[in-house]
């Protein structure tokens, strides 16, 4: 199915390396916007540089998928020390394709992380990968009307169970 999930999470950061790793998962293809940051900022999230360095350190590779033009993209890659591919034309093949070379991993080995259902995740499952679901870090602002339109189409196809990582209760254990 094209809008299938994998598995959904709050936000990336609740993606664990155990998490991939018990998915077979080798690679990362990430979504910038209200995935590792919001629209349109030049910083990423809070705990995302270290969640991405946790993820590195377990050998898991990542590289960013975006639609967006080389000047919002390749200042947020460098920032992360990740290779980028912009104008991924998502949800078709060719950002993923391309991703995916720069990966060098089969597609059973890579999964794709973002928040929107008509592009990242149809992305995903026309290339033929895992799709880790991610809600969006806020809301779209007014004027990416564009978007929030498509919020709205989006919401029966959303996951019904999302996993939230809960940090006090890792520390008792």
């Amino acid at each position: 199915m094209i809008f299938s999930i994998t598995a959904a999470f709050h936000r990336v950061t609740d993606i664990t390396p155990g998490v991939l790793e018990r998915m077979g998962v080798k690679g990362l293809i990430l979504d910038i916007d209200n995935t590792l940051t919001t629209h349109d900022n030049p910083v990423p999230a809070e705990g995302v540089e270290e969640w991405l360095r946790s993820v590195k350190q377990s050998g898991i590779s990542a590289v960013i998928v975006s639609n967006n033009h080389e000047p919002r993209v390749k200042p947020f890659a460098d920032l992360l020390g990740l290779d980028y591919v912009c104008e991924g034309a998502k949800p078709l093949k060719k950002g993923y394709a391309e991703a995916a070379e720069k990966l060098g991993l089969p597609k059973e080995q890579i999964a794709a992380v973002g928040d929107q259902i008509f592009t990242d995740v149809a992305g995903a499952n026309i290339y033929g990968i895992k799709m880790l679901f991610v809600e969006p870090i806020e809301k779209e602002p007014a004027e990416q009307r564009f978007i929030r339109f498509k919020r709205v189409l989006e919401k029966p196809f959303l996951p019904r169970k999302v996993y939230r990582r809960n940090p006090e209760k890792e520390r008792k254990i």
